[in-house]
């Protein structure tokens, strides 16, 4: 399992992406390849659980543009084992 972590800036480019961006994560959550999404509570960024590989991850990024658009950094990318919760 794999989390993604975002930092965000108040970019007009990064609202103007946001609606395809949150298309292409719905699709990941119904195909199974991403758990849970969103943003902090103060929009200063946002946390994504992906039930993928590393390299599948990367694909992942590669093909949301969403990920290079100004105003979204990826602050971090981190394996994680959960041992607690409906996650495994």
């Amino acid at each position: 399992m794999m989390i993604l972590e975002l930092a965000f800036t108040a970019s007009p480019e990064r609202l103007a992406a946001r609606p395809a961006h949150r298309s292409f994560l719905a699709r990941l959550h119904e195909e199974g390849r991403l758990l849970a999404a969103g943003p902090w509570a103060d929009d200063s960024g946002a946390l994504l659980v992906f039930d993928v590989e590393r390299t599948e991850l990367g694909r992942i990024l590669d093909a949301d543009p969403y990920y290079r658009t100004p105003g979204v950094e990826v602050a971090g990318i981190r394996e994680w084992a959960p041992v607690v919760g409906p996650m495994r």
